[in-house]
């Protein structure tokens, strides 16, 4: 008995208490990767949060999206000129072979840094909002389900249900004109 109360008494368990030493409580294990999962969901949903973006950042975003089409429309207007004024045209690409070598790095390296920094930006924001539909993915799937459910050729679309009325009307005989023809094989 004494052996017993040595082991066991005053409210411990010394085998359980040396066993937690050599080996990991399951439960607590387990409360604890829950946790860490529960964190790191919040941390990833933290940085997918929808910016609500104030009128400067929007009037910036437009402005910024006017380079690249003026680019274009001033390299196809050039391309015109050169068919339909040749003179004109190669006066002004003489005037550009006079630019130095370091002024046209200069600017291909604005040019490629505006780019890319803008490619970075919206693919970052792509991203975000393939995150923010695959979230509304299951609500999509259960409405297209829904959806599908109302065909008239879904199982079960015609069913009736508990309503003994509409389980008589539904077999009761139609006076459709149409119907009755189809029945008596369109005589």
């Amino acid at each position: 008995m004494n052996l017993l109360k040595l082991i066991f008494g005053g409210g411990r368990n010394v085998v359980a208490e040396t066993a937690g030493v050599f080996m990991e409580n399951t439960e607590a294990g387990a409360q604890r990767r829950a946790d860490y999962a529960q964190s790191a969901l919040g941390q990833f949903g933290a940085e997918f949060q929808v910016e609500r973006k104030g009128r400067f950042d929007r009037f910036m975003d437009g402005l910024n999206r006017l380079p690249r089409p003026f680019i274009v429309i001033a390299i196809f207007s050039l391309f015109a000129s050169a068919m339909f004024d040749p003179l004109w045209f190669a006066e002004r690409m003489q005037g550009l072979v006079l630019v130095p070598d370091p002024l046209w790095w200069l600017a291909g390296t604005i040019v490629a840094f505006y780019f890319g920094g803008r490619f970075q930006m919206k693919s970052q924001e792509f991203s975000q909002a393939i995150t923010q539909s695959t979230a509304r993915l299951p609500q999509v799937l259960e409405s297209i389900s829904q959806i599908r459910a109302l065909r008239h050729d879904s199982p079960g679309a015609a069913e009736t249900g508990t309503d003994a009325g509409l389980s008589e009307a539904a077999i009761e005989p139609s006076d459709n004109e149409a119907v009755r023809a189809w029945r008596e094989g369109g005589k």
